[in-house]
């Protein structure tokens, strides 16, 4: 029996998975999943801990189910990882077995690792059903942080907080088995295994992977089946510029159940603009590694354009001043502080590191700040270490001046920093992407553009011009290579 994929128990016969290469559109169905997911179980009963090359492949997912139902931890291993962060994580997780699509070359630090080719042919004799439920509290997956202050830290991601996260968003958007969701994720992070993976099977709907994304791959997918779409900011950008000109893609966004985005803020004038071109608005929500999911927009709930929404069932969310003081006051900016059963249960090998992240009482500090309005909805002004500016005496989120900014016609692409000032302690900086770069807009033009919508101390003292923003594999912009 499953506790994770109660589907699995009683399979239906309908597409489990749906996956799209360059060539080919593979579905597997919830009895061709449950067979494979049950022979994969069978193979690694006797494993301590498995590596995944997370390709956006349907044998990534199969091999995370199948490790999943015999109770063997899972470490998602990003397939364009660096030499030195491969290394790094092996070393720190030591898995003893990797599982890989068939014939992938994988690189040298891998080469002592015993490999495991997820099949997707289901075996001649039905495979043993895993003997008995897997304990809630046993890691189901160590994803690792992206290791902006040092190297990456194994998050201890259990069976309770992956169902605990998704039984709450299953609340929140009102999320069954009927729901086909379409994403281009990658499948080494929370967002795209865990929600865009793990979900689906969990409600008994329909994963279906564009195995890249593409504007075209979302307008044929939620043209055909598709109900949910989950995005990162980037990938809502790239719709919002084609859906100008591409009628059908419209309908198509039109016409789906629910547009999700998360993983970093969606700036409002993409909102803007996909709502003007379709009527619907994009949800988004909040949450990391660490935590899972703690926040969303609810499907059920009024339009909450520019907010997080509020806190999922089961979740505590509080705001902390710098004294980890509960703050009473909205629109008073704080540091978001969780708990509760979507928690993770520490940090590998790193008891000093896990014991910091908790206050005395079992609140976890996120280090990301944030405002609360009177509905209880949460503003996402950014990092605590990044994206809180001091200056003058105001403590200023660069959130809302990088929204403003981008609403500028001439801005492409915004950030912003902060910077060291004799006078003010710290200024502002804006990083900006022109749209013309042989004629950028001056220091005085965005300066005034900021101060029209803003407070006169939130606006940028200095403006720094490149060709594109550093960016991760989700759209997050790095900031720490701006500074």
């Amino acid at each position: 029996m499953s506790s994770l994929f109660p589907a699995l128990d009683a399979p239906p016969a309908k597409p489990a998975l749906r996956f799209t290469d360059q060539t080919t559109d593979r579905t597997i169905d919830f009895p061709t999943l449950r067979s494979l997911a049950h022979a994969v179980a069978g193979e690694l009963r006797d494993q301590s801990r498995v590596a995944v090359w997370a390709t956006p492949t349907a044998h990534t997912a199969v091999g995370v189910v199948g490790a999943l139902l015999a109770g063997v931890p899972v470490v998602p291993i990003n397939p364009k990882s660096g030499a030195r962060e491969l290394a790094h994580v092996l070393g720190d997780s030591e898995p003893s077995l990797v599982l890989t699509p068939p014939g992938v070359e994988l690189p040298p630090a891998l080469a002592g690792l015993a490999a495991f080719e997820v099949p997707l042919t289901p075996p001649d004799t039905a495979p043993a059903a895993p003997a008995a439920v897997v304990d809630p509290e046993l890691p189901a997956l160590i994803v690792y942080t992206s290791g902006t202050t040092g190297p990456p830290k194994g998050v201890l991601v259990s069976h309770r907080a992956v169902a605990a996260t998704l039984d709450a968003l299953a609340d929140a958007w009102q999320w069954t088995a009927d729901d086909e969701v379409v994403h281009g994720l990658p499948l080494f992070h929370v967002h795209g295994l865990v929600l865009g993976v793990l979900g689906p099977l969990r409600r008994g709907g329909t994963v279906r992977h564009l195995g890249r994304f593409s504007t075209a791959g979302v307008r044929d997918a939620l043209s055909d089946g598709g109900t949910v779409l989950f995005g990162v900011p980037t990938m809502y950008h790239r719709l919002a510029e084609a859906v100008e000109t591409d009628r059908a893609l419209a309908e198509a966004l039109a016409g789906a159940r629910l547009l999700v985005s998360g993983s970093a803020p969606l700036p409002l004038p993409d909102h803007e603009r996909l709502w003007a071109a379709t009527g619907r608005r994009i949800v988004e929500r909040y949450g990391m590694s660490e935590t899972l999911m703690n926040t969303s927009v609810r499907a059920d709930g009024p339009p909450a354009t520019g907010t997080v929404g509020v806190a999922l069932p089961g979740v505590e969310v509080r705001l902390v001043d710098e004294d980890g003081r509960p703050l009473a006051a909205h629109d008073s900016v704080g540091e978001i502080q969780v708990r509760g059963p979507n928690l993770f249960s520490g940090y590998l090998n790193r008891p000093d590191a896990t014991a910091e992240a908790f206050d005395a009482d079992g609140w976890f500090r996120t280090g990301d700040m944030a405002t609360r309005d009177s509905t209880g909805g949460y503003r996402i002004v950014g990092r605590k270490s990044t994206d809180l500016i001091k200056s003058g005496g105001y403590k200023i989120g660069a959130g809302e001046i990088e929204n403003v900014l981008l609403a500028h016609p001439a801005v492409a692409e915004a950030a912003v920093t902060a910077g060291p000032d004799p006078d003010l302690g710290e200024r502002v900086i804006a990083w900006v992407v022109p749209r013309d770069p042989e004629s950028p807009p001056s220091l005085d033009e965005l300066s005034d553009h900021v101060v029209g919508q803003l407070a006169a101390h939130k606006r940028p003292r200095e403006v720094r011009f490149l060709a594109a923003l550093p960016r991760n594999e989700l759209g997050k912009v790095l900031k720490r290579e701006l500074v």
